[in-house]
């Protein structure tokens, strides 16, 4: 998932004792695991913690065009440029697919652009990273989109109908594009001269630490997190699956012949997990509050195209509002005659 610090607008868990005949009902619902949706009654912190986070997963997906689009007209191959424009089309697809869920829970894709534009609205931090070199696309595929694999496969079994639903096919694609990842890195470190292998290891140097941070903060210091598994929108706490991540990802990394930048990292036999080193959460909130790498540039990139396709949504309007009112003179003339 590419949504992080989701804001509930809830304080602590309410107590089923606390809660009206409404609430209980809902929850009972939640309980059951039947599906919450768009005509479902539902609290409003509920609903407006869906359209906090799946906006937010949104805008994710459309930022994150623009790092890999950075690379489309340098990939080294035709093969490798298909590649990469299938993926950056893919990630639109999910944009639209995401935007159109969040748009059942009564809010437009107008609005939701327009907090977008402003900063109002976050996207992941991940995307405030450059993409330097070309195994960044690589190391993005297959740590970033790995990232949010772990977090997307349980968002599947989210309890809102059709966020659930449009996860099914994301994931499906995010797992392509994972292997697609780890593949070029492969192939570089099987086949490519020594300059490519460095060039390897130091994407991975750079993006290892933004990738972990992708999950959010420590579970202590996720104060909405409690609420989003009560309600069944999230199902594991940020650590948990900062640690499915990290042992599914480092047995990938050995079979690369690569290392990560974490002195402490290393297997612990009682656990039967992976420990590693502190996480630098200053860096991330500096990130998060609009100070990243590339924080600037992304957004002023995402505004400028906005502002530039207005011709083709006007035309697009124009052209259905042609059509209905054809539709509209067609059906009356019918009734006339009849």
């Amino acid at each position: 998932m590419y949504a992080q610090m989701v804001e509930t607008g809830v304080k602590k868990v309410k107590d089923r004792a606390d809660m009206d005949a409404n609430e209980a009902a809902f929850m009972l619902q939640i309980d059951a695991e039947d599906k919450i949706e768009p005509q479902s009654w539902m609290p409003e912190a509920y609903r407006k913690t869906l359209v906090r986070q799946i906006s937010q997963h949104a805008h994710s997906e459309i930022i994150g065009m623009q790092p890999e689009g950075n690379w489309l007209t340098r990939a080294p191959t035709l093969k490798r440029k298909l590649q990469l424009a299938a993926k950056i089309q893919d990630e639109c697809g999910h944009g639209l697919y995401l935007y159109s869920a969040a748009e059942t829970l009564g809010t437009s894709r107008a609005q939701m652009l327009d907090d977008l534009h402003t900063g109002k609205a976050k996207y992941s931090s991940i995307f405030n990273y450059p993409t330097l070199s070309w195994a960044d696309i690589g190391a993005v595929g297959w740590l970033v989109d790995g990232a949010a694999i772990v977090n997307q496969v349980m968002l599947q079994r989210t309890s809102y109908g059709p966020y659930a639903r449009a996860m099914v096919r994301i994931c499906k694609e995010e797992s392509f594009h994972q292997r697609q990842g780890y593949e070029l890195l492969l192939t570089m470190m099987q086949q490519g001269t020594q300059a490519q292998k460095d060039m390897v290891q130091d994407s991975i140097n750079r993006l290892w630490w933004p990738s972990l941070m992708m999950f959010g903060p420590t579970d202590d210091e996720s104060p909405n997190s409690a609420q989003s598994i009560a309600w069944k929108i999230k199902r594991k706490g940020n650590d948990e699956i900062r640690q499915q991540f990290i042992d599914q990802t480092i047995p990938q990394l050995e079979v690369l012949g690569c290392t990560v930048p974490d002195p402490d990292l290393k297997w612990n036999e009682a656990t039967g997990h992976y420990d590693f080193g502190a996480i630098d959460w200053a860096e991330f909130f500096a990130v998060i509050k609009g100070n990243g790498p590339c924080n600037k540039q992304r957004l002023e990139r995402k505004v400028a195209s906005h502002e530039a396709g207005a011709w083709v949504r006007d035309a697009a309007i124009a052209y259905a509002n042609k059509q209905a009112n054809k539709q509209a003179n067609k059906q009356s003339n019918a009734n006339k005659v009849a």
